[in-house]
């Protein structure tokens, strides 16, 4: 079976803090509920701290052709 985590192909996910959380939607001027959903199920969030609940901020970097890396964010969701 293939582990989903430690596939070349899925970006790296890192759960954001508070301070960091308020930065991203400060920057983008934007509410939390604004961002788009990941669900804590999510295979991708599996090796994260086993705390991620519902409400908390992941940040999703991704190679890029154009740029070097693409940050994305998403809202952990049940």
């Amino acid at each position: 079976m293939v582990d989903v985590n430690r596939h070349d192909l899925v970006p790296e996910h890192t759960v954001l803090d508070g301070e960091q959380i308020e930065d991203v939607l400060e920057e983008y001027n934007i509410r939390k509920t604004d961002l788009p959903k990941i669900k804590r199920t999510d295979p991708a969030l599996r090796d994260l701290d086993a705390d991620v609940e519902a409400g908390d901020v992941v940040q999703v970097t991704r190679d890029s052709r154009t740029a070097d890396q693409a940050v994305v964010y998403r809202l952990v969701v049940e």
